[in-house]
């Protein structure tokens, strides 16, 4: 039986987790899972979590911790590195995106359709959480496209799925929120076959716990141009 390693980063998601892993478990799949959490020095308690889920003794779940806050890039880089699944999924823990959309992502690498499926969020219209960051989200996909020759409705959303052996052959390098460019400008650069899959989505406000800045805009910009040109 192949298997699915899910990658999930966490920062201060001591509200979530539980959940996220409760419908990560009820999800029916054709491949086996692996769960891979990844703390990036939470400090609101979810490490507290992460200690009684090693407790348990799960063989599916692997908890990994960073010493020191290194940004969500970071965290899935060493996810990445520890995944041993046929196929990588990365999962945030914040219940904005919704496992029950897995066996949809999964199917077309699994069928030898493509090598890679993005999950987007705007191929059937903007959905509800993304009024906001919508013009942005949009802006970004659209230079991204343009450099990488892509066309894509979604380039920084979190669902990504992609094969581990083409994952572990590509050298990344952002800490950050620079990680959603990068991973799709190197995969254009192998000319990975990648499609687009709807997905369900509900965004979160900052009063919830939401993360990523205007600022974390402004940088993909840049990082954009970066890794299209010299990376």
């Amino acid at each position: 039986m192949q298997k699915l390693s899910i990658v999930i980063p966490i920062y201060n998601e001591v509200k979530t987790l539980n959940e996220i892993l409760s419908q990560i478990r009820a999800v029916e799949l054709k491949l086996e899972k692996e769960i891979i959490l990844v703390d990036d020095f939470s400090t609101d308690g979810t490490r507290d979590i992460l200690k009684g889920i090693e407790d348990v003794d799960d063989p599916l779940v692997q908890v990994l911790y960073h010493p020191v806050n290194c940004g969500k890039g970071a965290a899935l880089r060493t996810g990445f590195q520890a995944a041993t699944g046929d196929l990588t999924i990365i999962q945030d823990a914040d219940l904005e995106y919704d496992p029950q959309d897995y066996p949809k992502l999964i199917q077309p690498i699994i069928d030898n359709q493509a090598d890679v499926v993005y999950g987007s969020r705007f191929t059937d219209g903007m959905q509800k959480g993304l009024r906001i960051s919508y013009i942005a989200n949009r802006f970004l996909t659209f230079l991204s496209n343009l450099l990488t020759g892509l066309w894509i409705s979604d380039m920084e959303t979190c669902y990504k799925v992609i094969k581990t052996s083409i994952l572990k052959e590509i050298h990344l390098t952002s800490d950050r929120f620079g990680i959603e460019p990068e991973i799709t400008a190197k995969l254009a650069k192998r000319k990975c076959h990648l499609v687009e899959i709807p997905i369900n989505y509900r965004g979160r406000p900052f009063d919830e716990g939401k993360k990523i800045s205007w600022r974390d805009g402004v940088a993909a910009i840049f990082h954009i141009i970066r890794f299209r040109f010299m990376d």
